[in-house]
């Protein structure tokens, strides 16, 4: 017990000068082991970017055809670091570039962060990948996705799982809760239209729990499950829209600390809920359900990401019609293919098409129309224009109308992806997607919209016999992508890019 006691107690002594040789020894090996990457991409389209050229990319892309940037930074990972007490980890990485969305210089990521134990605290803008997706061929998590630039916050999370039932681990959690806030208000006002309502200055929470159960170094099946939810509020509403028209030219929200508490509980109303209280802000979020089996040296899991807003489908009294239902095979050493992915997405129930508030006359609460990805104060669930979720439901910069509202969220759609490496050095990536939209239930389409999205990408790594070579580190990708149906319309496009990776010295 002594021994146990003393190496948790270690840690906190640092704070009183007892551990000052801890905290020395984690700042030393912070200029350690540290990663750069310079990067460089041009993108070429005839009409629109199509889909996949420049869907989940953090928002490092352009919806009007022509894109490119020079990217370049460091980064150093906790994970990277072998001590098991005081860890430190940091990014830095710029982008400037040519019809990306909002601006010509983008800071990719700007973060630092601490680690203690199994605990950390992270603050700036990281780019993180999405819970229980493959990250090359998926086509999206439903909330907290890939695809839209990371807002900057401050982030306590257990990253990795941690066991609950010691050394055995037959079970284990991990999670985060973080506040920030988004940075596209100005942009949000240059943008839209005289009269649409924006957002300045708004305030995002996000968190997330999940649960393990199974060990697979003991048995292959493996069950995972989580909760994800995130929260818009706060912040400067600029023409916002009350029940009856108009609100007013301006709506101050609620930014003290109750506020923040509302966000993280669910609880409180906006003004402009007048008797009917609803949840404060604009509320979203996903139950992730996953089931893996693991054989002699290939894999098979079935997940299931379960979209809800407000408290509607949250739990089962609207049922769970909606979500995203999708398998992934890890297969065997080949040189034909590695992986594949399927996936399913459905969100056309949305709690259903009658939205009624109870009162005198009718006292029968339905809650209805969840019209997703938008909300009538805050611009939806987007940041600098692109669904912070899944890029399935279309982007508003695709349709250039000076608004940023989601008009094709009822979408049933097939998504398959496959990757491979043929050749040493050589990776090849394969998707394609068939789309069906019905536009919204406030706005539905005269006739069924449908789309068809692929892209065919290859990429070459050289790989030096010395470690001096000067070719080490150095990756070529190549790809073509293209839309085609009333969806999407018909754009071809083409981009290529180059990367140089390495460890500084």
């Amino acid at each position: 017990m002594k021994i146990r006691f003393y190496r948790w107690l270690l840690p906190l002594l640092v704070a009183t000068g007892g551990g000052e040789v801890v905290a020395q020894n984690a700042l030393q090996r912070a200029g350690s082991d540290i990663h750069y990457r310079i990067e460089g991409r041009a993108a070429f389209a005839d009409h629109a970017t199509p889909l996949w050229l420049g869907a989940n990319e953090y928002g490092l892309s352009g919806t009007d055809g022509n894109f490119g940037y020079l990217r370049g930074g460091i980064v150093r990972d906790t994970q990277s670091d072998s001590a098991r007490n005081w860890r430190i980890g940091y990014g830095l990485e710029l982008a400037a570039g040519y019809g990306l969305t909002g601006s010509h210089i983008i800071p990719a990521q700007a973060y630092a962060e601490v680690e203690w134990l199994r605990m950390r605290l992270s603050a700036g803008i990281k780019e993180r990948e999405a819970a229980f997706k493959h990250p090359l061929l998926s086509s999206g998590s439903m909330t907290l996705g890939t695809n839209a630039r990371p807002v900057p916050q401050v982030r306590f999370e257990v990253p990795d799982y941690l066991s609950i039932t010691g050394r055995s681990n037959w079970a284990a959690i991990k999670g985060h809760v973080g506040y920030g806030v988004m940075t596209d208000g100005n942009w949000q006002e240059d943008y839209v239209n005289p009269g649409h309502h924006y957002a300045k200055k708004a305030l995002y929470h996000s968190k997330a729990g999940y649960l393990r159960i199974g060990n697979e170094d003991r048995f292959p099946l493996v069950f995972e499950g989580g909760l994800e939810m995130a929260c818009q509020f706060g912040g400067t509403i600029y023409n916002p829209a009350g029940r009856e028209g108009t609100y007013a030219e301006k709506l101050e929200m609620d930014h003290g600390l109750k506020a923040f508490w509302n966000a993280l509980t669910g609880t409180g109303s906006d003004a402009t809920d007048e008797a009917y209280a609803n949840a404060a802000g604009n509320t979203v979020g996903s139950w992730l359900l996953s089931l893996s089996y693991k054989g002699k040296g290939w894999r098979l899991r079935a997940y299931y990401d379960h979209y809800f807003e407000d408290h509607s489908m949250m739990f089962l009294e609207y049922g769970w019609r909606d979500g995203l239902v999708g398998v992934e095979a890890t297969l065997p050493d080949n040189p034909v293919c590695t992986s594949i992915v399927y996936e399913y997405l459905n969100t056309t129930y949305q709690s259903g098409p009658i939205y009624h508030d109870g009162n005198a006359t009718i006292p029968d609460q339905i809650s209805g129309v969840d019209n997703y990805y938008n909300h009538n104060l805050y611009q939806g669930w987007q940041h600098w224009g692109q669904p912070i979720g899944n890029p399935l439901i279309s982007s508003p910069l695709y349709d250039a109308d000076g608004t940023l509202n989601f008009k094709a969220n009822r979408v049933k759609a097939h998504h398959v992806g496959l990757c491979g490496q043929p050749a040493e050095g050589w990776n090849y990536r394969l998707l394609t997607t068939f789309r069906r939209s019905w536009g919204t239930y406030a706005l539905p389409f005269m006739d069924l919209r449908h789309s068809f999205s692929g892209l065919a990408e290859v990429s070459y790594r050289w790989r030096g016999k010395q470690k001096a070579d000067f070719l080490n580190g150095w990756q070529i990708t190549a790809a073509f992508a293209m839309d085609s149906g009333q969806l999407s319309g018909d754009n071809h496009g083409f981009s290529l890019k180059l990367t140089k990776t390495g460890l500084l010295r």
